[in-house]
């Protein structure tokens, strides 16, 4: 989230875009890291996307079986998730309750 009902959103063509959150869903629909959106591109700008609707991942796990969403789209993955991607089990992400 960037703040004024915008955030970057990562479209599966590979390219990153500005996504504006549209009016019905503001303050309804909350969107974090990792949700599966649909987005609507703009003709006239091509880096700016309208968010239109947020899927559930019950929505999302169809759309992936029939083939609308790619193989590696990950599903229900929050940002924690999305923090540590690519680390061992050995290694964490630097948060240590002892020192507390």
């Amino acid at each position: 989230m960037l703040g004024n009902g915008r955030c970057e959103c990562f479209c599966f063509d590979g390219v990153t875009r500005l996504g504006h959150i549209r009016g019905k869903m503001r303050k309804k629909v909350w969107i974090t890291a990792g949700d599966i959106v649909l987005v609507g591109k703009r003709d006239f700008q091509d880096e700016k996307v309208d968010i239109i609707h947020k899927y559930t991942a019950d929505e999302a796990r169809n759309l992936k079986q029939y083939g609308e969403l790619p193989e590696h789209a990950r599903i229900n993955e929050g940002a924690v998730d999305l923090a540590t991607e690519g680390l061992g089990e050995a290694e964490d992400i630097g948060i240590d309750f002892d020192e507390i």
